[in-house]
Formats: C-alpha cells, sequence, structure tokens
C-alpha cells in the first residue's frame, strides 16, 4: 500500500522579514508555485518565495495540526526552529 506524504513548510522572503507556514502533498510543485507567484494573496503580496524550513508528516491530518502548531508561535521560536536545520537561511528549494 503506497503511503501519501504530506509536508509542512516555511517560506521567506529575500530578506527573511516575513515567514509563511503552509501544508502540501507536492513540497516541489507547491514551492514552484510560490516562486512563479501562481499563488495569489499573502505570499504573492509579500513576494514569500524562499524555502527554508519543511518537515514530512505522515497524513494530512498531521501535517495540518503541525502548521496550525506553527503558526501559534513567536517568530523568534519559528526562527530558532529554522536556524536548529537550516542556520543560514538557505533556499531549500534546489535541494528537493
Amino acid at each position: 500500500m503506497l503511503t501519501n506524504q504530506y509536508y509542512t513548510y516555511i517560506l521567506t522572503s529575500r530578506a527573511n522579514t516575513v515567514l509563511y507556514t503552509g501544508v502540501t502533498n507536492d513540497l516541489k510543485r507547491r514551492v514552484w508555485e510560490h516562486k512563479e507567484r501562481f499563488v495569489a494573496g499573502f505570499t504573492h503580496r509579500y513576494n514569500v518565495d524562499k524555502l527554508v524550513y519543511y518537515e514530512a508528516c505522515e497524513d494530512v491530518t498531521s501535517a495540518i495540526a503541525r502548521e496550525k502548531q506553527l503558526k501559534g508561535w513567536l517568530r523568534r521560536r519559528k526562527v530558532a526552529l529554522i536556524e536548529s536545520q537550516n542556520p543560514d537561511w538557505h533556499d531549500l528549494y534546489p535541494e528537493i
């Protein structure tokens, strides 16, 4: 039986000033959509398209729960999470 993979991810702007947290079942496609400005709204308006953090979840329910948890965190806690795995805030998109 195939298991679907879901991802919770954090994007930022070029200057690392804005953070956006989202969920997807296709991380590469979704980040590409942000980069190409196909996603109207917050990320388009604030030029948020640099993938700085992501984690895999076993199911969509877990991914959504994690997204909600991260969205509830203060910025400094999100920054600490990002820097624990990506201290230089590199765009992780080429690696996925």
